[in-house]
């Protein structure tokens, strides 16, 4: 039998007038409008993160055509713009939050453009959204040492859990960078899933914590929006980002080993300056 293939889409912020940062990874209004159209109209079944992953690991079958629609980050138009649109056709999605970014008691600054507040986002819950998490200050994780990772993850799924009132089951990595340590992480930190990038459809095989999902950018029209729902030339489409992602990945766990290098070399000459001032 033919193993499923679904389609995750990731959006980030749904914006008229996105600013520098965050254009090209931005939608309009209308855009967005358009395809949720489009993904009702062509009676595809939206599911959340946690429900797909439920129905692989238990290995119950996915209903007809399924769907997913993710929002990373947390922006303002995701209840501006996106909650109308997905309640206009009876639509579910997941909102991964980056909690350090969102408006209110826990902003630690560093926000790319307008953020939702917390307030929004249990107006999100209350509609169906499910509320994710997405680190707190979104670093690359993999890049982290074994403590700044697990203060990441902790303060994340914590505050999610004191702002609406139940733990996040569902990650998203910023960036999509991840890798088996980060993976074993947020496993142990008690979310059940997790999504990367990827830029191809999702498959059971991926294993819960490494479903790819397909960018949906600003330049994505009409005809390339039907070809991600029906994974149609997705190869083709993303072909340059997964050449660059690989490259980067080298660059990436080069600079990872680098940087343990040089802990280890400088952490003895500290512990020895230690020593020499106390005697």
């Amino acid at each position: 039998m033919t193993q499923a293939r679904v389609p995750i889409l990731m959006y980030h912020a749904v914006a008229a007038r996105p600013n520098d940062a965050t254009h090209a990874l931005s939608v309009s209004p209308e855009a967005f409008a358009e395809q949720m159209a489009l993904i009702a109209d062509r009676g595809l079944t939206p599911l959340t993160t946690a429900s797909l992953a439920a129905r692989w690991r238990a290995g119950r079958p996915l209903p007809a055509r399924p769907v997913l629609i993710t929002f990373d980050d947390g922006y303002e138009g995701v209840h501006r713009h996106a909650l109308p649109a997905l309640a206009r056709h009876g639509l579910t999605a997941t909102l991964f939050v980056s909690t350090g970014w969102i408006k209110g008691a826990h902003d630690t600054g560093g926000a790319l453009d307008a953020m939702l507040d917390w307030p929004q986002i249990r107006r999100l819950a209350d509609a169906g959204v499910e509320i994710g998490g997405h680190s707190h200050s979104h670093p690359q994780l993999d890049q982290l040492d074994d403590h700044a990772l697990s203060a990441e993850l902790t303060r994340c799924r914590d505050i999610v859990a004191g702002e609406l009132g139940a733990l996040p089951v569902s990650f998203a990595y910023p960036y999509g960078y991840s890798s088996r340590r980060v993976r074993t992480a947020v496993r142990a930190h008690g979310f059940a899933q997790a999504l990367a990038v990827g830029n191809s459809l999702a498959r059971r095989t991926q294993g819960p914590y490494a479903l790819r999902r397909v960018t949906v950018r600003r330049s994505t029209d009409a005809a390339e929006f039907e070809r991600l729902l029906d994974g149609r030339a997705v190869g083709r489409t993303f072909a340059r980002d997964r050449v660059m992602t690989k490259v980067y990945a080298v660059v990436r766990r080069t600079r990872r080993l680098r940087d343990r290098a040089l802990h280890t070399l400088v952490r003895p000459a500290r512990m020895t300056d230690s020593y020499d001032r106390l005697v």
